[in-house]
């Protein structure tokens, strides 16, 4: 009994290594090849493993995507973890959640997953929206709740959360993060003017006054 219990967490352990394996090489492959480019028989070859082995993990190669997204955005999707307390100034929330965010869409791996999306889009809609999904519609859906909160307290003038938050996130993704996208040597990180100009933008159109 003893031996089957500690068995059961070693193959569980194998199996992991073997997901996390699979999809670093799916990561790898589809940069470097394009999602259309890229097989399941080249993604097992990398790992050394077979088709057949890679299947029982990932039943198609949309899955292995997806599960290349969800890697992706747990590891660089600050956003989805920056402090956004409702206490706070408004400001002061907007000038932190914005520098997170360039620093998110900035980071070499999310520019490379957009370019893919980007890249693919018109063969495999379904793509974007799992990309869309997973990511950005997640993040907005909770700096539109912060807002919602300070719209109920009057901090921010009464209108729709989700408008403020696209407004916002719009304004952040100014000259920076357009050369970022275009691999322009002014895309290097050193955001923060933009997002001080975003701030002051956003602010002027939505304080209670406004």
């Amino acid at each position: 009994m003893a031996s089957a219990n500690v068995a059961a967490p070693q193959a569980d352990a194998v199996s992991a290594s073997r997901r996390k394996a699979f999809i670093g090489a799916a990561r790898e492959l589809f940069f470097i090849n394009g999602y259309a480019g890229t097989s399941m028989s080249s993604i097992a070859a990398k790992v050394g493993g077979s088709k057949t082995t890679l299947w029982t993990y990932f039943p198609s190669k949309a899955d292995l995507f997806a599960a290349v997204l969800d890697d992706l955005i747990d590891t660089y999707g600050q956003t989805l973890r920056v402090e956004m307390p409702e206490e706070e100034a408004v400001a002061d929330v907007l000038r932190r959640f914005g520098r997170v965010l360039l620093a998110t869409v900035t980071s070499p791996p999310m520019l490379s997953l957009y370019r893919l999306v980007v890249s693919e889009v018109e063969r495999f809609p379904h793509l974007a929206e799992l990309f869309y999904e997973r990511g950005p519609r997640r993040g907005m859906a909770r700096l539109a709740g912060w807002m919602a909160v300070k719209m109920q307290k009057g901090e921010l003038r009464k209108g729709s959360p989700a408008r403020a938050a696209n407004d916002f996130v719009g304004l952040c993704q100014g000259s920076v993060y357009q050369h970022a996208i275009l691999g322009l040597p002014e895309g290097t990180p050193g955001f923060a003017a933009d997002v001080d100009v975003a701030v002051d933008t956003f602010s002027r159109g939505w304080s209670p006054g406004a």
